[in-house]
């Protein structure tokens, strides 16, 4: 075999070798989604595999379950909510909303993108979470060293609101499933 005859081999070697790579990678990311979905103002996504159902909910859409991460006491949340067409405020009132259910928060990492021809604002907090519940909002005591991860879309019949919430370590774990599901958005 000539230099050139081994370049093309090596070559060709090398280029399956990264296809065969992201290939793998894609099929990672897209195995973390599950067959269940959920849809709600127009919307469609995947629910993550590893999530559970966490039963109806007043004011929710959909509320799943997430496994506690090893060492953690409890698991997260993720609640998705539509409140009605022209219902749930701007998007700044929300996240601002969201940091205020944190005492001492973490500056909000905030960003926006496109999903699917819908327009879609996310924000990562962190802090000790005041566990607001009920129809007032009422905190039901202070939780340390927590997170929240959330998305609020603007979808063709008004904002959906994914929030997930719980121990740093849950979030964190939990939180490419979290992308992976709001990637998965469709209209």
């Amino acid at each position: 075999m000539n230099r050139i005859q081994l370049l093309c081999v090596v070559g060709v070697v090398g280029l399956a070798t990264i296809v065969g790579g992201c290939s793998k990678k894609q099929e990672q990311g897209s195995a973390a989604l599950g067959n269940n979905t959920g849809t709600v103002a127009g919307v469609k996504w995947s629910v993550p595999q590893r999530w559970g159902d966490g039963g109806q909910r007043p004011m929710r859409a959909a509320t799943y379950t997430i496994p506690a991460s090893q060492g953690e006491a409890e698991g997260a949340e993720c609640a998705v909510s539509f409140f009605g067409t022209g219902q749930g405020g701007p998007v700044d009132m929300n996240i601002d909303r969201w940091v205020g259910q944190f005492e001492n928060p973490s500056t909000p990492e905030k960003a926006s993108k496109d999903v699917d021809g819908l327009k879609v604002s996310t924000v990562k907090i962190a802090g000790a979470y005041l566990a607001p519940s009920g129809p007032m909002m009422t905190s039901q005591g202070k939780k340390e060293n927590y997170r929240l991860i959330g998305a609020i879309v603007e979808s063709p019949q008004g904002m959906v609101f994914f929030k997930l919430t719980g121990p740093s370590k849950t979030v964190e774990a939990a939180a490419a499933e979290f992308d992976a599901m709001v990637g998965s958005l469709k209209k």
